[in-house]
């Protein structure tokens, strides 16, 4: 009787492969802070100065007398300066050659490269944005020890109060700067945490199904929109053992920026994106394909170039929450059967 072996000869199917990438959805580096564009990769823009424009300086005025009067200040020295990013990937002229079906090695070279620069957008994000010293509220998660609720952490579902920790935020950034906050940008761990939160649970439980949505939060927290960050990353070296980790981590972020870049508008931040490159894109992003016959004949490089500076603008309309969840992951594990 002939092996199996001798009936088959094994190849590559061609109605199905195997290929991890991110949804575009999963990043938030785009979402949060409106972008921009530039037609030069340096320049300075201005700032009114907010103590000239809070402080009540009108007065009663007597008859035949002069009004109060006043002047405002205007500092011109804030400047942007868009940095270049890029990573590429070669085609061989062996790989189209030698391909079978479905591989498409241009293609799958292209999603490649945007894949590694989106990621590293995201991780300039946080780096610049998604950190403890950069803006005017920082706060910490700890562990309830003191018989106060602030800032407990929110996966301590039996002494944290995240509606009001959240709550406290936005008014303090009200009093300082006339606006409330309108988007919360949090990591997946955090929101996951405060679907759960029993407190949470007990506001919503007369909606329809009692389900906790990304839309019903945001009204809890009395902002306009929630961002969870579900990017993830591998931050082992090549070859060795993946360590695959969310991104963005267990914090958190109330910001206030409108909806698109205006003048005479505040908001915590602008990504300031090179569009004057040829070809750039509004992210001042763009494709570039040529050729690279001293790696082979048929060689050619697909690179994707990204050209922006990510700038925090009004520090005071920005508060940030390190660790809003327990990092070591005991609290929630300990709590979520009680």
């Amino acid at each position: 009787m002939p092996s199996r072996s001798d009936q088959h000869i094994d190849k590559a199917l061609t109605n199905i492969s195997v290929k991890y990438m991110q949804d575009a959805n999963n990043f938030v580096n785009d979402k949060v802070f409106p972008c921009v564009p530039v037609m030069k990769q340096s320049d300075r823009y201005f700032m009114y100065l907010k103590e000239d424009w809070f402080r009540d300086d009108a007065q009663e005025r007597a008859m035949g007398t002069e009004s109060a009067g006043g002047d405002y200040d205007v500092d011109n020295t804030p400047t942007y300066f868009c940095k270049k990013y890029a990573f590429h990937k070669d085609v061989f002229e062996e790989d189209r050659a030698n391909s079978d079906s479905p591989l498409t090695p241009d293609q799958d070279a292209t999603e490649f490269v945007v894949d590694k620069i989106m990621l590293n957008r995201e991780n300039n994000w946080a780096k610049t944005y998604f950190k403890a010293g950069t803006w005017a509220q920082d706060n910490a998660g700890v562990e309830f020890a003191t018989g106060i609720k602030s800032n407990v952490f929110w996966d301590d579902y039996n002494n944290s109060d995240p509606i009001a920790d959240i709550s406290n935020q936005c008014t303090a950034m009200a009093e300082t700067t006339g606006k409330r906050p309108n988007k919360l940008t949090i990591g997946r761990r955090v929101f996951d945490a405060l679907r759960q939160h029993p407190d949470i649970l007990d506001r919503i439980k007369f909606t329809q199904k009692g389900v906790i949505t990304l839309d019903l939060l945001a009204s809890l927290f009395d902002v306009d929109e929630i961002l969870v960050a579900n990017s993830i990353q591998n931050t082992a070296a090549k070859g060795q053992k993946a360590a695959m980790h969310f991104t963005l981590g267990n914090h958190a972020l109330l910001t206030y920026a409108p909806k698109a870049a205006r003048l005479k508008v505040a908001s915590a931040g602008y990504c300031f994106t090179w569009t004057g490159l040829m070809g750039a894109n509004a992210l001042g992003g763009r494709i570039n394909r040529f050729s690279m016959p001293n790696l082979g004949i048929g060689t050619e490089r697909i690179e994707c170039e990204l050209a922006y500076d990510m700038k925090v603008v009004a520090k005071d309309m920005g508060a940030f929450t390190l660790n809003a969840i327990d990092p070591a992951g005991a609290i929630a594990t300990a709590t979520a059967n009680i």
